[in-house]
């Protein structure tokens, strides 16, 4: 190690590597470019957890990767633009990274034809910080560092796998690298594509359970059934019938008649959908045939022209019901039938 000092300014070599302070300026220098230092315990800490906090842990670790990949292909420019070799760089890059206090690296195995290569890393900045964070697993982002590194030196795009944790335990985190498909980019694409599906889901669902809201809704406001004097009810029909809807109409109605002690069954057609279809008069029809078997008549009121035609044209029968224009015509037939009248 050596050092040289000046007024206001400290150059010290450690390891073959350059390390400059000038108070005055308040700068650190690493190997003539401007560096910066921190805690790893607590500001380095504080950092990766406000990143979660406002994210979450799947996507910051994915922003994590893709930086650790991205700053590692700045520093294989380094050597490259220093003319050094794939095996030179090897030998330098644990001393590197070492004195700068990321750790040990130690790079085995390393094939040049096949692209592959095992890097050991024990105690790492990234590792001292997961610890403080109470992991369960080692971070990406050194794994990927080393990825973009040797992406940059081997010319080909390099990915890894970890085939061991220090912060699970094992002696130390052992990373494979390889040539690969595999790309930040693809893992962002990927992490949106997953967020995208799990949002429609979230809306789907939520669609859903809204709709089941809305259906529950109309069955406990729609069609309900009003009497209207001794033995005489009304149900208006509203909107329009699909199956589900009809046969809960059918359900309720038949289930609910025989409290009310009705003789008559006003179906009140003024609000249906002029655009009904061949189901929804047909459920008119086995609505009325289902109230006569419990031997309630039915009348229907408030056929329109329209809908007149649409019945017509359906070729449903509707004739052997009672049919009036309006609900007090309706209504008056049901009292004279009963040998009664409104005075």
């Amino acid at each position: 190690m050596e050092a040289n000092t000046q007024e206001g300014q400290t150059q010290i070599n450690v390891g073959g590597l350059d390390f400059e302070w000038n108070l005055k300026k308040g700068q650190f220098i690493f190997e003539k470019e401007d560096a910066v230092l921190f805690w790893i315990s607590s500001a380095m800490k504080t950092f990766f957890d406000t990143i979660e906090e406002v994210s979450g842990e799947e996507a910051a670790a994915l922003v994590l990767e893709a930086t650790g990949f991205r700053q590692g292909l700045v520093v294989s420019e380094y050597f490259t633009y220093r003319n050094v070799s794939v095996k030179e760089a090897s030998s330098l890059i644990p001393n590197t990274y070492a004195s700068a206090g990321w750790g040990t690296a130690i790079i085995k195995d390393l094939d040049i034809d096949a692209k592959t290569l095992r890097i050991e890393l024990k105690d790492s900045w990234e590792y001292k910080i997961n610890k403080a964070q109470e992991k369960s697993a080692g971070g990406k982002y050194l794994p990927a560092h080393y990825a973009g590194i040797f992406t940059g030196l081997l010319g080909t795009n390099i990915w890894y796998r970890v085939v061991s944790d220090q912060l699970t335990g094992d002696e130390c985190t052992i990373v494979e690298y390889f040539p690969s498909n595999i790309t930040v980019s693809t893992n962002i694409h990927e992490l949106a594509r997953r967020r995208e599906s799990e949002k429609i889901r979230e809306l789907e669902s939520l669609v859903d359970e809204k709709t089941k809201d809305l259906q529950e809704l109309v069955k406990e406001l729609s069609s309900p059934i009003i009497p209207v004097l001794e033995g005489i009810v009304v149900v208006p029909l509203i909107g329009k019938y699909d199956e589900s809807r009809s046969e809960t109409l059918l359900v309720k109605t038949l289930f609910n008649l025989p409290k009310y002690e009705a003789n008559y069954l006003v179906l009140d057609l003024t609000g249906l959908d002029h655009d009904v279809e061949d189901y929804g008069i047909d459920f008119i029809q086995k609505l009325g045939s289902a109230a006569s078997l419990v031997g309630i008549e039915t009348i229907l009121v408030g056929i329109s022209a329209e809908l007149g035609a649409v019945v017509t044209q359906s070729q449903i029968n509707l004739s052997k019901f009672q049919c009036f224009q309006t609900l007090q015509h309706g209504i008056y037939y049901a009292l004279s039938q009963s040998g009664r009248k409104i005075l």
